[in-house]
């Protein structure tokens, strides 16, 4: 579960190391408990604000910009009953269409991708759990 001021990894090249989430986009509110925040998973596209970058990186670090998450410590579950969870909270940044700006993605990338239709994250990825 992803919320507002998450700090996450970014796993691919761009030239983003960490971000922070500051909206999540097109999710009402969970009810987990008393937890009424809009919170987002695996697969889900934020608004965040850059953190720390690299020197030759291409993007405005005073700019907002889009991510769709591929891993969370929180776990996921499937369909068939399994759960999945990852080492950390990680995600891509992405353009106004919906590609990743970089052109790898480090580390395992979760299979729900490929049901919300980023065909191209799952295809640059090394391993899909």
């Amino acid at each position: 579960m992803i919320q507002q001021e998450t700090m996450l990894d970014i796993a691919d090249n761009s030239g983003v190391k960490t971000a922070q989430c500051i909206k999540v986009l097109g999710r009402g509110s969970s009810r987990l408990g008393k937890c009424t925040r809009p919170t987002a998973s695996i697969g889900d596209i934020i608004c965040v604000a850059i953190k720390k970058r690299l020197p030759s990186c291409q993007l405005n670090d005073k700019k907002v910009h889009k991510a769709v998450i591929i891993r969370t410590k929180y776990p996921v579950r499937r369909p068939d009953g399994s759960y999945v969870r990852f080492d950390s909270n990680a995600a891509v940044m992405i353009d106004g269409d919906g590609n990743p700006i970089g052109t790898r993605i480090f580390g395992a990338v979760a299979r729900e991708l490929r049901e919300k239709n980023f065909m191209k994250i799952v295809s640059l990825a090394s391993e899909v759990v």
